[in-house]
């Protein structure tokens, strides 16, 4: 089967690991789409946004004098495989984001965002967490009267901080008191790893933190170990491509520290091949989607 032509769709600004998600993207053959901060949020509901038959046919660099559709445009249309299915005419599109800009851009590309349920880490097993995590409501959290590790589920509209107590947190004036969030122990890690998850296996990982501070490494043989147990465990819980943090604390015990969205996260240290296919698999057309990912879509 002849699989389509692919494209990867940037936001304006991009970090250390989308570029260089976006080097690997234009080796393999994918077409890049940037878009400029003027596109953000009024141009991609326009006309030029709907029109990517204008994109392979000669209509000029997207982005250039009179051009209004918002996007600039490099790379090659070459299809290299891999996810199937098409977004716009007859491309299969995907995206590399966070997630303000992926709200604004996956509806009106037909792209499916995949991520894990906003309780996934609560319910985990204690042996997998090693602490007592809850998701709750913010106007709950501001019962708390110890200091509590607190975040948002599958984004960073709420601080992922340790908290001294429930009044510290955004107050209802910033934030709906009905928006959920993680309250769990504080545990501090030693050490921690990145795991780039694809169809119920350990596809990628690396090394991202040591006592707190960015430090990049290879994988761990235990880390990649204990992703596994993670997979047996509670897999089928999780869409088929996601990010799960792990680490291991001074006792060397290894927990989860949480999930998330492959199309959102850096790959740090990671294989960025791996990597790529994982956020491809994470954020690409709605028409693509398995029976067990449609449960998972953002």
């Amino acid at each position: 089967m002849t699989c389509p032509p692919r494209i990867l769709v940037l936001p304006p600004r991009l970090t250390a690991s989308a570029r260089t998600l976006r080097a690997t993207a234009l080796r393999r053959g994918l077409r890049i789409v940037e878009a400029t901060a003027s596109a953000v949020p009024e141009g991609l509901g326009s006309p030029g946004w709907a029109g990517w038959p204008e994109w392979s046919e000669g209509a000029g660099p997207v982005g250039s004098p009179g051009d209004t559709r918002g996007t600039q445009g490099t790379g090659s249309t070459e299809g290299t495989g891999g996810t199937g299915g098409t977004g716009s005419d007859g491309y299969a599109v995907h995206l590399h984001a966070g997630p303000s800009f992926a709200d604004v851009v996956a509806p009106a590309l037909g792209i499916a965002l995949l991520e894990a349920p906003a309780d996934w880490l609560a319910r985990l097993p204690r042996a997998l967490t090693q602490r007592d995590i809850r998701a709750t409501t913010i106007g709950e959290a501001y019962r708390l009267r110890r200091p509590a590790f607190v975040k948002s589920p599958n984004d960073k509209s709420i601080s992922a901080l340790v908290y001294a107590d429930g009044s510290r947190l955004p107050g209802p004036d910033a934030v709906d008191p009905a928006t959920v969030v993680l309250v769990s122990d504080v545990m501090t890690f030693e050490v921690e790893y990145r795991l780039h998850l694809l169809d119920g296996a350990v596809h990628a990982a690396g090394q991202y933190a040591e006592a707190g501070r960015l430090r990049l490494g290879p994988p761990d043989g235990e880390a990649l170990a204990f992703g596994r147990d993670v997979l047996a465990a509670a897999g089928k819980t999780l869409p088929s491509a996601i990010v799960v943090d792990v680490g291991r604390d001074d006792d060397g015990r290894w927990a989860v520290i949480e999930a998330n969205a492959a199309w959102a996260s850096g790959c740090y240290s990671a294989d960025p091949d791996r990597a790529l296919e994982t956020v491809l698999r994470a954020a690409g057309p709605s028409t693509a989607l398995s029976p067990h990912d449609r449960d998972f879509v953002r």
